[in-house]
């Protein structure tokens, strides 16, 4: 078996194994919110996102509208895909996920409705696409490292710097980088294709982390909980909203956006075509984009609000005011669908599976 067909095997039996969990844990969590007024009108939203993140704005919305029975199913991204598919889009009113390639393939199918408001109609043409996709959450994408780790060494405040640290102080690091694996994690494979977009010198860094036989993780829980009990130093691409709030309980940790260019996801909410209560998914959808509904994930969640018009730690007015031209939102365009081409996909991950075991002691 030549390199290129095991590696296709390999990404087969990943495939495979990805889709039988995501279906596993696919009703782990749900919230559920009674109306308190009658007649109750029913609202089933689809989400990948925790519970402790969306509660605040569930609770909010609930209590402007108390005539609304909201169901809220907490699933994974993947599991929410196929789910909302396999039901031939008729099972959800509302879905939301940081998926950004997902979410776009099922609008550009014309699987999603327009939402007609003024709010929808006055929200930033780079956060939506048309008026039936909209991004709600500003996250930018962070390094995070041990301050005691790295005492006597120039921190990681740039991709530049990432790279110069890892390839000078390699025997110093060994074991002690964690970073997505974007063979199984969605998230590590997106922010791989948009580096290799940014940086002429991508490949670079993932030789060397490669060459301190960097952890691969699935998840940015894994990487923060590996971080604060001392196994890792330092952690690659974390997703900001997470890596905020959990630095912040752990003063040994330092989160940093990096200057030369920070790439930035966005949850991305639509409303199916075949809507079951497209009335009450309208209600939620336009408060979201409302500065009522922006305003709570501002003030009670580290998601990082959009509106134009609020300010404040996390926001997208604060980080454009301290970063500028280095922040790079990921677009919400065509370009999300060339990510789902199997044989790109499979191109890019032979390619950075071959970086990565360049300078590397071993297979990843």
């Amino acid at each position: 078996m030549t390199a290129r067909c095991r590696a296709l095997a390999r990404w087969t039996l990943m495939l495979a194994g990805m889709m039988l969990s995501a279906l596993t844990l696919a009703d782990a969590q749900v919230l559920r919110y009674p109306a308190t007024q009658s007649p109750a009108r029913p609202l089933e939203i689809y989400g990948a996102l925790d519970n402790q993140l969306i509660a605040p704005l569930l609770a909010d919305f609930h209590a402007r509208h108390p005539d609304i029975e909201l169901v809220y199913r907490n699933l994974t991204t993947l599991a929410l895909y196929r789910r909302f598919m396999s039901a031939n889009a008729t099972s959800a009113d509302v879905i939301m996920s940081s998926a950004m390639p997902w979410q776009y393939q099922i609008a550009n199918r014309g699987l999603a409705q327009p939402l007609d408001s003024a709010a929808a109609r006055a929200w930033p043409e780079a956060y939506r696409w048309r008026h039936e996709l909209f991004g709600f959450t500003f996250e930018p994408v962070v390094i995070v490292y041990r301050r005691d780790a790295l005492a006597g060494a120039t921190p990681p405040d740039s991709h530049e710097a990432l790279l110069r640290l890892l390839t000078h102080q390699r025997q110093r690091l060994k074991g002690r980088v964690v970073t997505y694996d974007p063979w199984r994690s969605g998230a590590g494979y997106t922010y791989a294709t948009q580096d290799a977009r940014m940086s002429p010198r991508y490949w670079e860094l993932v030789a060397a982390l490669g060459g301190v036989n960097a952890a691969l993780a699935d998840t940015t829980g894994d990487m923060l909980d590996g971080l604060a009990d001392g196994r890792y130093a330092i952690g690659y691409n974390l997703l900001g909203s997470y890596a905020r709030e959990f630095v912040a309980d752990h003063p040994q940790l330092d989160m940093v956006i990096p200057k030369d260019y920070a790439l930035v996801t966005q949850r991305l909410v639509l409303i199916p075509k075949r809507a079951p209560h497209p009335d009450t998914a309208e209600r939620f959808v336009d408060y979201l984009l409302s500065r009522q509904g922006q305003q709570v994930i501002r003030d009670k969640t580290p998601l990082g609000a959009i509106h134009t018009a609020l300010a404040g730690e996390g926001t997208a007015l604060d980080l454009r005011k301290a970063l500028g031209d280095a922040i790079h939102p990921i677009a919400i365009d065509p370009s999300l669908l060339a990510t789902l081409d199997t044989l790109k996909r499979h191109s890019l991950l032979e390619r950075w599976q071959r970086e990565y075991t360049r300078l590397s002691d071993g297979p990843p």
